[in-house]
C-alpha cells in the first residue's frame, strides 16, 4: 500500500515538473517558428495597414490571457471536485459565457484602439473594417480557447499529467498560432 504523502510530493517534485515540461516546451517553441513564418508571409500586409500591425500582438496576448484565466479556472474546480466534462454543467457553461462576455468586450476595445493608433500613423483602414476585424477573429480565439482548455484539462488529468503544470503552456501558444491564423484568415475575406 501506497503512502498518501509520498503521492502528493511526488506529484509536486521539481523533477516531475521538469521531466513533464522539458519536452513540452520544447515541441511548443518549434510550433512558435509557425507563428512567425505566418507572419512573414502577411509583412507587405501588416506594414500597408498600421491598425493590423497593432492587432497582432493584442489579439494574440489577449487569447493567450483568456485562455490562461479559463485553465485555471477549470483545473481549479477539477481540484475542488466541482468540474465535470459535461454542456449540461452550469460551472462549464458561465465559465465559457465569461469568456465570450470578455472577447467581445476586449476585442471590442482593442479594434477601436487599433484603428486610432492606425489612423495616427497614416494608416487608411476604415473603423468598422477594423472593428470587424477584431471582433470577428477575437470570437473565433474565443471559441478556441474555451475549446482547448476543455480539452486541456482532459486530457493532462487523463494522462496522468498535473493540469496546473501543462495547460496553460500548451494552450497559450496554441492560441499564439492559431490567432495568427485565423487573424489573416479573417483580414483575408475583410480586405
Amino acid at each position: 500500500m501506497t503512502d498518501p504523502e509520498s503521492t502528493v510530493i511526488d506529484e509536486w517534485s521539481i523533477w516531475r515538473i521538469v521531466r513533464t515540461m522539458i519536452p513540452l516546451l520544447a515541441a511548443l517553441s518549434v510550433l512558435q517558428l509557425v507563428s512567425g513564418t505566418v507572419l512573414k508571409t502577411y509583412e507587405e500586409i501588416l506594414l500597408r495597414y498600421p491598425a493590423l500591425l497593432v492587432l497582432v500582438p493584442v489579439q494574440i496576448g489577449t487569447a493567450g490571457n483568456l485562455a490562461s484565466i479559463t485553465c485555471s479556472r477549470l483545473t481549479t474546480q477539477l481540484y475542488l471536485g466541482t468540474y465535470e466534462f459535461s454542456p449540461s454543467n452550469p460551472a462549464l457553461r458561465a465559465n465559457a459565457g465569461a469568456v465570450f462576455g470578455l472577447a467581445a468586450t476586449v476585442f471590442g476595445a482593442v479594434g477601436v484602439a487599433a484603428w486610432a493608433i492606425g489612423l495616427a500613423l497614416g494608416g487608411s483602414l476604415a473603423l468598422g473594417r477594423v472593428l470587424l476585424i477584431s471582433l470577428v477573429s477575437g470570437l473565433c480565439l474565443a471559441v478556441l480557447v474555451v475549446v482547448a482548455s476543455v480539452a486541456a484539462v482532459e486530457i493532462s488529468y487523463r494522462v496522468g499529467l498535473n493540469p496546473d503544470d501543462t495547460t496553460i503552456p500548451v494552450v497559450t501558444n496554441l492560441c499564439d498560432i492559431a490567432g495568427v491564423l485565423i487573424l489573416f484568415a479573417v483580414v483575408s475575406v475583410v480586405l
